[in-house]
């Protein structure tokens, strides 16, 4: 198949406000964020012939139906939990640049707190498996033996790495503490004015061994958008496009099972990273940034190798605070990413991206922004990746 490669541009983005109890449901959540994306790309309602997104809310045909779209010539959803909008991406490109559609809408968003909070048992509690493609496998063998919530899942791989290569919990307290110190600079982060020290995250209570308290996302109630179009129909739109010159997507093995893994650190970016980079044509010394969806602190380590920023068991020294920070070689999660800005399944760092490359970031621009990296992560590793020129 021909390359996507700058074929498709991502011309609008859009959210809601980030909260901790919305009063609204998913289905307005996202059409509110839809509304503003559609309003940034100089679109209307009726330019909309696309859509791809998570099945979260609603169906295709019910954003149709509200946004008046009488004639929607191209609909998918995408079931990768947190991989989901990056991967949406990849079928948005393909949509655009085959001429199937000719603006695709990108909508996510979910009452994370208000509903589905961890906590509360709406994100899977001990009485019941969470839908989708692995809860026959949480349902029937973790459940039973106490391991009912992602910081426990995970918890497996992270903990396995330590024994193996001696990742020390400095390198996972200095993502938690840049995040929350980029937030300091986004005005619509929940933790603005919440500021963490090294110290805060040392001393922070157990959640699930080796993680603590911070080296978990924040839950909210919360929505993302982004549209896409093509390249040639980009260049009529008001906003300065964003190409999206590399994408993919990947699955560990066995996908729906951590244990049965021969190899826990193969996750779906393994095999995603390299046919990114080699659409994108370019290096990994080209990325001016990275937006890597942080469900947890670990996660965004076990990523930066899977993406062959360096070598497996050395990430533990590859991830400083100077090298993360803005101003650094790597500059991590800009916005203060689920940990500190808002958990939105990871449509936030797109909308990120789009905005660093249109240098639009104020006191957290990265200066001279050319080519960013965004990741997704999604159920037990699954994995989308997409490499975002100016």
């Amino acid at each position: 198949m021909e390359s996507l490669k700058d074929k498709a541009c991502i011309v609008g983005v859009g959210e809601s406000a980030f909260t901790r109890g919305s009063g609204k449901t998913e289905l307005q959540l996202m059409l509110e964020a839809s509304a503003n994306a559609l309003n940034d790309a100089g679109l209307r309602p009726h330019d909309i012939d696309g859509i791809v997104g998570p099945p979260l809310g609603a169906s295709a045909e019910h954003f149709a139906a509200n946004l008046g779209i009488e004639n929607l010539r191209y609909s998918a959803y995408v079931q990768m939990g947190g991989a989901s909008p990056v991967v949406a991406l990849q079928s948005a490109a393909m949509a655009v640049a085959l001429g199937v559609a000719k603006h695709v809408l990108v909508p996510c968003g979910w009452n994370g707190y208000s509903v589905m909070r961890v906590s509360s048992g709406g994100g899977g509690g001990r009485d019941s498996a969470p839908p989708g493609p692995l809860g026959g496998t949480i349902g029937d063998y973790y459940m039973p033996y106490g391991a009912i919530a992602p910081v426990q899942w995970y918890a497996w791989i992270a903990t396995r790495h330590m024994k193996l290569y001696g990742t020390r919990f400095e390198t996972m307290g200095a993502i938690a503490v840049n995040s929350r110190t980029n937030a300091q600079l986004n005005p619509h982060a929940l933790m603005r004015g919440r500021p963490l020290t090294i110290d805060d995250y040392f001393k922070a209570r157990w959640i699930s061994y080796p993680f603590r308290l911070y080296d978990c996302c924040l839950e909210t109630d919360a929505a993302g958008a982004v549209i896409v179009t093509s390249s040639e129909r980009a260049r009529d739109l008001k906003r300065t496009p964003v190409y999206i010159s590399g994408v993919a997507e990947g699955h560990p093995y066995p996908a729906d099972d951590i244990p049965a893994r021969p190899d826990p650190f193969v996750i779906g970016l393994t095999f995603a990273a390299p046919k990114a980079f080699q659409m994108a044509g370019i290096t990994h010394g080209d990325i001016d940034f990275a937006e890597i969806y942080d469900c947890f602190t670990y996660v965004v380590m076990l990523q930066i190798e899977a993406l062959g920023f360096c070598k497996r068991g050395e990430v533990t020294d590859f991830v400083t605070p100077e090298r993360i920070a803005l101003g650094g070689e790597l500059p991590l999660n800009t916005h203060g990413g689920l940990h500190s800005e808002a958990h939105v399944w990871g449509i936030n760092h797109i909308v990120e991206a789009v905005r660093q490359l249109r240098r639009e970031c104020g006191e957290r621009q990265v200066k001279d922004a050319e080519v960013g990296l965004v990741t997704g992560w999604g159920d037990f590793g699954d994995g989308g990746l997409a490499i975002l020129r100016r």
